[in-house]
């Protein structure tokens, strides 16, 4: 793991969750950097979404320190603009920077005012264990009903050197980006413009937060940033430019396909391809509708290949198809041909399903280019566990 260079982290526990487990983290780089966000889509929006994007305007794209807590959305509050802005002038004063070059994120129960002392009085000792090799601590700080950490590394090979790029994100319900409970923060030490940098994290999002559901649910709270410092003394020339893109796109699929794995009381990671749509977007909406069903979710969490489900979902998405040009395959085995039953063998196949990942694949034979590829999970009686007792 060889992190981008110029960034220190740190975390602590400050009293935000009833569990005694970090809750509060922060990200500094040691240089300003450029910076890139993209938030929820929710017409409900945190104090913390609402305090990042103005700063990120005032600033003109610049940010040197990322703030987040887990354990309290602060969103739906009475305090919750004060409560934002309060932390990150207190993050601000401790690490001597412009309070808008601080962006804040936070992630937990909605609804429930947040003390600001908590963290204000947290934060000499979070500055305090500022250090470069804590990003794994950092990672875990913000998790909620998360099971496991969710990173990714890459590096990249430039004219002039090399650049690394660092990633984590935490989610695992109340997911499906719209931009799932979902916080994202990538780091990089490549030299980037703002103009430059944000057209690139949203055609990354696009290609992986954005294929992403678990139950259908936006959160009110999501967040990805992205970092790049210029630490590293490698401006991308043109040419570098496709590649870092390429890199990035891969890296944030990860961390999505991670959050899939991870969804709540899942067993099973679904991967859902479609293809023959008239264009990506179509294709993308019959991924999203097939991922979003609770028949085809449960159908898979009992291994049962039942692709009527999927062929129903799929019409029922919107896009216009002949479904007598439909096939369909559930782990490679062909299920449907023309909108119809094929042979295969019941019990191989449900064998075949039998393992944690599972794979769809849907298409339109002589349909258009649009081609998808979207990433859930299945749907179990653990979920309803979970999200029964939240808040308890």
């Amino acid at each position: 793991m060889n992190l981008p260079a110029g960034f220190s982290y740190s975390a602590l526990y400050a009293g935000i969750r009833k569990a005694r487990q970090d809750d509060l983290a922060l990200i500094f780089s040691t240089v300003p950097a450029a910076a890139a966000a993209v938030f929820t889509r929710n017409r409900v929006q945190a104090a913390p979404v609402r305090l990042a994007r103005k700063h990120l305007e005032s600033s003109g794209g610049e940010a040197q320190a990322i703030l987040v807590n887990a354990g309290n959305a602060n969103c739906a509050t009475r305090t919750g603009a004060r409560v934002a802005l309060a932390c990150c002038q207190a993050a601000a004063k401790g690490l001597k920077v412009k309070t808008n070059r601080v962006l804040p994120a936070s992630t937990g129960v909605i609804g429930v005012e947040l003390d600001p002392a908590l963290i204000t009085t947290a934060m000499p000792r979070l500055i305090e264990g500022l250090a470069a090799d804590r990003f794994e601590d950092v990672s875990r700080a913000i998790l909620t009903t998360d099971t496991f950490a969710k990173t990714a590394f890459a590096e990249v090979a430039v004219k002039n050197g090399i650049v690394r790029i660092a990633g984590m994100t935490k989610g695992a319900g109340m997911i499906q980006p719209n931009m799932a409970t979902t916080l994202g923060f990538v780091l990089t030490d490549a030299a980037i413009m703002p103009p430059m940098l944000r057209p690139m994290l949203r055609k990354a999002v696009d290609l992986s937060f954005n294929r992403l559901s678990v139950d259908g649910d936006t959160s009110t709270n999501d967040t990805m940033i992205l970092l790049a410092n210029g630490a590293s003394g490698c401006n991308l020339k043109a040419s570098d430019r496709q590649v870092f893109s390429e890199a990035l796109h891969h890296l944030m699929q990860d961390l999505a396909r991670q959050i899939a794995k991870d969804g709540e009381g899942a067993r099973k990671r679904i991967t859902i391809e479609v293809s023959g749509a008239a264009d990506e977007a179509s294709a993308s909406v019959i991924a999203r509708a097939i991922a979003n069903s609770p028949l085809v979710k449960t159908a898979i969490a009992g291994s049962d290949p039942n692709w009527g489900r999927i062929l129903s979902a799929a019409g029922n998405s919107g896009v216009a198809f002949d479904p007598r040009k439909a096939d369909i395959w559930l782990q490679d085995v062909k299920v449907c041909t023309s909108g119809l039953a094929a042979d295969f063998s019941e019990p191989e196949l449900k064998e075949k399903l039998n393992g944690d990942e599972c794979v769809i694949r849907f298409n339109i034979r002589g349909g258009g280019p649009g081609r998808s590829r979207f990433w859930t999970c299945d749907l179990t009686e653990k979920y309803i566990e979970i999200n029964a007792s939240y808040r308890t």
